[in-house]
Protein backbone atom coordinates (compact mmCIF):
# COMPACT_ATOMS: atom_id res chain seq x y z
CA UNK A 1 0.00 0.00 0.00
CA UNK A 2 1.35 3.28 -1.04
CA UNK A 3 1.00 5.91 1.79
CA UNK A 4 2.71 9.51 2.10
CA UNK A 5 2.64 9.43 6.22
CA UNK A 6 3.50 5.63 7.19
CA UNK A 7 5.26 2.87 5.87
CA UNK A 8 3.75 -0.54 4.96
CA UNK A 9 5.26 -3.84 4.92
CA UNK A 10 4.09 -6.79 4.97
CA UNK A 11 5.61 -10.64 5.15
CA UNK A 12 3.90 -14.33 5.15
CA UNK A 13 1.87 -13.95 8.39
CA UNK A 14 2.55 -9.87 9.66
CA UNK A 15 1.85 -6.64 9.00
CA UNK A 16 4.14 -3.58 9.83
CA UNK A 17 3.03 0.17 9.85
CA UNK A 18 5.50 2.77 10.84
CA UNK A 19 4.52 6.12 11.45
CA UNK A 20 7.02 8.11 9.06
CA UNK A 21 6.96 12.00 9.94
CA UNK A 22 10.05 12.13 12.23
CA UNK A 23 10.54 15.75 10.72
CA UNK A 24 7.54 16.26 12.48
CA UNK A 25 7.99 14.23 15.00
CA UNK A 26 4.85 11.99 13.72
CA UNK A 27 2.36 14.19 15.09
CA UNK A 28 -1.12 13.04 14.18
CA UNK A 29 -2.25 15.05 11.26
CA UNK A 30 -5.87 14.37 9.58
CA UNK A 31 -4.54 12.97 6.82
CA UNK A 32 -1.64 10.81 8.87
CA UNK A 33 -4.81 9.49 10.91
CA UNK A 34 -7.13 8.83 7.80
CA UNK A 35 -4.10 7.21 5.99
CA UNK A 36 -3.58 4.94 9.95
CA UNK A 37 -7.72 4.15 9.12
CA UNK A 38 -7.32 2.92 6.17
CA UNK A 39 -3.74 0.98 6.75
CA UNK A 40 -5.64 -0.90 9.65
CA UNK A 41 -9.04 -1.66 8.93
CA UNK A 42 -7.64 -2.73 5.29
CA UNK A 43 -5.25 -5.28 7.32
CA UNK A 44 -8.21 -5.99 9.15
CA UNK A 45 -9.93 -7.79 5.77
CA UNK A 46 -6.62 -9.55 5.27
CA UNK A 47 -7.51 -13.13 6.64
CA UNK A 48 -4.00 -14.84 6.24
CA UNK A 49 -2.18 -11.97 8.50
CA UNK A 50 -2.09 -12.87 12.18
CA UNK A 51 -0.35 -9.87 13.53
CA UNK A 52 0.41 -6.30 13.03
CA UNK A 53 3.44 -3.82 14.95
CA UNK A 54 2.70 -0.16 14.98
CA UNK A 55 6.17 1.49 14.65
CA UNK A 56 7.60 4.82 14.32
CA UNK A 57 10.63 6.47 12.81
CA UNK A 58 12.95 8.52 14.00
CA UNK A 59 13.60 10.59 17.80
CA UNK A 60 9.80 10.55 18.75
CA UNK A 61 6.85 7.70 18.81
CA UNK A 62 4.20 10.60 18.27
CA UNK A 63 3.92 13.87 19.52
CA UNK A 64 -0.15 13.87 19.53
CA UNK A 65 -1.93 15.63 17.32
CA UNK A 66 -0.55 18.16 14.84
CA UNK A 67 -1.64 21.59 16.85
CA UNK A 68 -0.72 23.72 14.09
CA UNK A 69 -3.44 21.95 12.30
CA UNK A 70 -5.58 22.26 14.76
CA UNK A 71 -4.70 26.43 15.61
CA UNK A 72 -6.37 26.77 12.22
CA UNK A 73 -9.49 24.29 12.48
CA UNK A 74 -13.52 25.71 13.41
CA UNK A 75 -15.08 23.80 15.95
CA UNK A 76 -17.17 21.28 13.70
CA UNK A 77 -13.32 20.81 11.64
CA UNK A 78 -11.99 19.43 15.24
CA UNK A 79 -15.15 17.21 15.63
CA UNK A 80 -14.13 15.96 12.52
CA UNK A 81 -10.78 15.70 13.74
CA UNK A 82 -11.35 14.01 16.70
CA UNK A 83 -13.81 11.30 15.22
CA UNK A 84 -11.38 10.13 12.80
CA UNK A 85 -8.51 9.83 15.45
CA UNK A 86 -11.30 7.97 17.47
CA UNK A 87 -11.96 5.86 14.32
CA UNK A 88 -8.37 5.20 13.61
CA UNK A 89 -7.77 4.15 17.52
CA UNK A 90 -10.80 1.98 17.79
CA UNK A 91 -9.70 0.35 14.63
CA UNK A 92 -6.63 -1.45 16.85
CA UNK A 93 -9.32 -3.58 19.25
CA UNK A 94 -11.92 -4.02 16.08
CA UNK A 95 -9.89 -5.67 13.64
CA UNK A 96 -9.21 -9.63 14.83
CA UNK A 97 -5.17 -9.53 14.39
CA UNK A 98 -3.07 -9.05 17.51
CA UNK A 99 -1.66 -5.10 17.58
CA UNK A 100 1.60 -4.37 19.02
CA UNK A 101 2.85 -1.37 19.26
CA UNK A 102 6.87 -0.76 19.32
CA UNK A 103 7.16 2.28 21.83
CA UNK A 104 10.68 3.11 21.10
CA UNK A 105 10.56 6.77 22.29
CA UNK A 106 8.05 9.94 23.69
CA UNK A 107 4.81 8.94 23.13
CA UNK A 108 2.13 12.20 24.41
CA UNK A 109 -0.93 13.06 23.79
CA UNK A 110 -2.64 11.30 21.36
CA UNK A 111 0.57 9.56 20.59
CA UNK A 112 0.29 7.91 23.94
CA UNK A 113 -3.11 7.50 22.79
CA UNK A 114 -2.32 5.49 19.53
CA UNK A 115 0.56 3.26 21.63
CA UNK A 116 -2.67 2.24 24.22
CA UNK A 117 -4.87 1.37 21.99
CA UNK A 118 -2.88 -1.74 20.54
CA UNK A 119 -3.69 -4.90 22.01
CA UNK A 120 -0.14 -5.22 23.87
CA UNK A 121 2.95 -2.85 24.20
CA UNK A 122 6.42 -3.43 24.33
CA UNK A 123 8.56 -0.38 25.27
CA UNK A 124 12.10 0.84 25.01
CA UNK A 125 14.31 1.77 27.98
CA UNK A 126 14.28 5.11 26.66
CA UNK A 127 10.48 5.01 25.95
CA UNK A 128 7.88 7.63 27.76
CA UNK A 129 4.31 8.20 28.22
CA UNK A 130 2.64 11.49 28.98
CA UNK A 131 -0.55 13.67 28.50
CA UNK A 132 0.75 16.72 28.76
CA UNK A 133 -2.79 18.50 28.71
CA UNK A 134 -3.06 18.71 32.41
CA UNK A 135 -0.45 21.08 32.54
CA UNK A 136 -1.88 23.33 29.82
CA UNK A 137 -4.72 24.87 28.59
CA UNK A 138 -6.57 21.64 26.77
CA UNK A 139 -7.31 18.52 29.03
CA UNK A 140 -6.20 15.20 26.86
CA UNK A 141 -9.72 13.82 26.82
CA UNK A 142 -9.44 12.10 24.43
CA UNK A 143 -6.40 10.52 25.07
CA UNK A 144 -7.10 9.30 28.65
CA UNK A 145 -10.25 7.16 27.32
CA UNK A 146 -7.61 4.62 26.48
CA UNK A 147 -4.69 5.79 28.69
CA UNK A 148 -6.56 5.51 31.42
CA UNK A 149 -8.43 1.99 30.74
CA UNK A 150 -4.92 0.57 31.69
CA UNK A 151 -4.41 2.30 34.98
CA UNK A 152 -6.02 2.18 38.14
CA UNK A 153 -7.76 4.89 38.96
CA UNK A 154 -5.40 7.40 41.31
CA UNK A 155 -2.90 6.36 38.25
CA UNK A 156 -4.79 7.57 35.87
CA UNK A 157 -5.78 10.81 37.83
CA UNK A 158 -2.45 11.65 38.37
CA UNK A 159 -0.68 11.04 34.93
CA UNK A 160 -4.39 13.11 33.45
CA UNK A 161 -4.23 16.11 36.02
CA UNK A 162 -0.33 16.96 36.36
CA UNK A 163 0.72 16.13 32.81
CA UNK A 164 4.21 14.90 34.21
CA UNK A 165 6.09 11.99 31.54
CA UNK A 166 6.65 8.95 33.30
CA UNK A 167 9.23 6.21 31.82
CA UNK A 168 8.88 3.26 31.05
CA UNK A 169 9.88 1.31 34.18
CA UNK A 170 6.74 3.35 35.83
CA UNK A 171 4.70 2.69 32.60
CA UNK A 172 5.44 -1.05 33.39
CA UNK A 173 4.67 -1.13 36.81
CA UNK A 174 1.70 0.74 36.59
CA UNK A 175 0.72 -1.51 33.53
CA UNK A 176 0.72 0.36 30.71
CA UNK A 177 3.28 -1.34 28.68
CA UNK A 178 3.78 -5.19 28.81
CA UNK A 179 7.37 -5.40 28.32
CA UNK A 180 10.24 -2.87 28.34
CA UNK A 181 13.54 -4.18 27.07
CA UNK A 182 16.83 -2.17 26.02
CA UNK A 183 16.60 -0.12 22.97
CA UNK A 184 18.82 -2.97 21.47
CA UNK A 185 16.56 -5.66 22.37
CA UNK A 186 13.17 -4.28 21.18
CA UNK A 187 12.41 -5.56 17.59
CA UNK A 188 13.42 -9.00 18.88
CA UNK A 189 11.18 -8.38 22.14
CA UNK A 190 8.53 -7.13 19.79
CA UNK A 191 8.11 -10.01 17.62
CA UNK A 192 8.94 -12.63 20.24
CA UNK A 193 5.55 -11.41 21.94
CA UNK A 194 3.90 -11.24 18.49
CA UNK A 195 4.37 -14.97 17.58
CA UNK A 196 3.34 -16.09 21.21
CA UNK A 197 0.37 -14.00 20.82
CA UNK A 198 -0.47 -15.29 17.46
CA UNK A 199 0.19 -19.09 17.85
CA UNK A 200 -2.94 -21.17 17.20
CA UNK A 201 -6.23 -20.82 15.15
CA UNK A 202 -6.34 -16.79 13.40
CA UNK A 203 -10.16 -17.21 13.71
CA UNK A 204 -10.16 -18.27 17.21
CA UNK A 205 -8.06 -15.14 18.21
CA UNK A 206 -9.94 -12.60 16.01
CA UNK A 207 -13.18 -13.80 17.66
CA UNK A 208 -11.57 -14.32 21.25
CA UNK A 209 -9.82 -11.14 21.38
CA UNK A 210 -13.01 -8.94 20.08
CA UNK A 211 -15.16 -10.98 22.58
CA UNK A 212 -12.86 -10.29 25.07
CA UNK A 213 -12.92 -6.49 24.82
CA UNK A 214 -16.88 -6.56 24.72
CA UNK A 215 -17.26 -8.33 27.69
CA UNK A 216 -14.76 -6.13 29.89
CA UNK A 217 -17.42 -3.77 29.60
CA UNK A 218 -20.25 -5.58 30.62
CA UNK A 219 -21.79 -6.61 34.11
CA UNK A 220 -20.51 -10.13 35.08
CA UNK A 221 -23.61 -11.92 34.33
CA UNK A 222 -24.13 -10.37 31.25
CA UNK A 223 -20.22 -10.96 30.26
CA UNK A 224 -20.65 -14.69 31.18
CA UNK A 225 -23.97 -14.88 29.13
CA UNK A 226 -22.15 -13.44 26.53
CA UNK A 227 -18.97 -15.82 26.60
CA UNK A 228 -21.19 -18.45 27.03
CA UNK A 229 -22.61 -18.64 23.83
CA UNK A 230 -19.84 -17.23 21.52
CA UNK A 231 -18.09 -20.04 23.30
CA UNK A 232 -20.78 -23.02 22.91
CA UNK A 233 -20.48 -21.79 19.03
CA UNK A 234 -17.00 -22.33 18.40
CA UNK A 235 -16.80 -24.93 20.58
CA UNK A 236 -19.34 -26.97 17.92
CA UNK A 237 -17.67 -26.04 14.63
CA UNK A 238 -13.87 -25.49 13.06
CA UNK A 239 -11.15 -25.01 14.71
CA UNK A 240 -12.84 -24.76 18.08
CA UNK A 241 -14.15 -28.43 17.94
CA UNK A 242 -10.78 -29.35 16.07
CA UNK A 243 -8.56 -28.59 19.47
CA UNK A 244 -10.02 -31.46 21.68
CA UNK A 245 -10.18 -34.11 18.99
CA UNK A 246 -6.74 -33.76 18.61
CA UNK A 247 -5.89 -33.56 22.13
CA UNK A 248 -7.89 -36.96 22.52
CA UNK A 249 -6.14 -38.56 19.56
CA UNK A 250 -2.97 -37.36 20.85
CA UNK A 251 -1.95 -35.35 17.31
CA UNK A 252 -1.08 -31.77 16.47
CA UNK A 253 -4.22 -29.86 15.85
CA UNK A 254 -5.06 -29.09 12.04
CA UNK A 255 -5.80 -25.50 12.28
CA UNK A 256 -8.53 -23.97 9.19
CA UNK A 257 -8.23 -20.88 10.55
CA UNK A 258 -11.97 -21.13 10.18
CA UNK A 259 -15.21 -21.32 12.52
Amino acid sequence: MDYQNLLYKRDDRHVTITLNRPERRNCLSSEMLAELDDALRATGTEGEVAGVVLAANGPVFSSGHDLAEMAEMTEADLRELFALCTSAMTAMAGIPQVVVAKVHALATAAGAQLAASADLIVASTEAAFATPGGKGGLFCHTPMVAVARPLGRKRAVEMALTGDTIDAATALEWGLVNRVVPPAELDEATMDLLGRATRGSRYAKGIGKQTLYAQMDMAVDDAYEMAMDVMATNAARGDGAEWPKAFIEKRRPVWTHTG
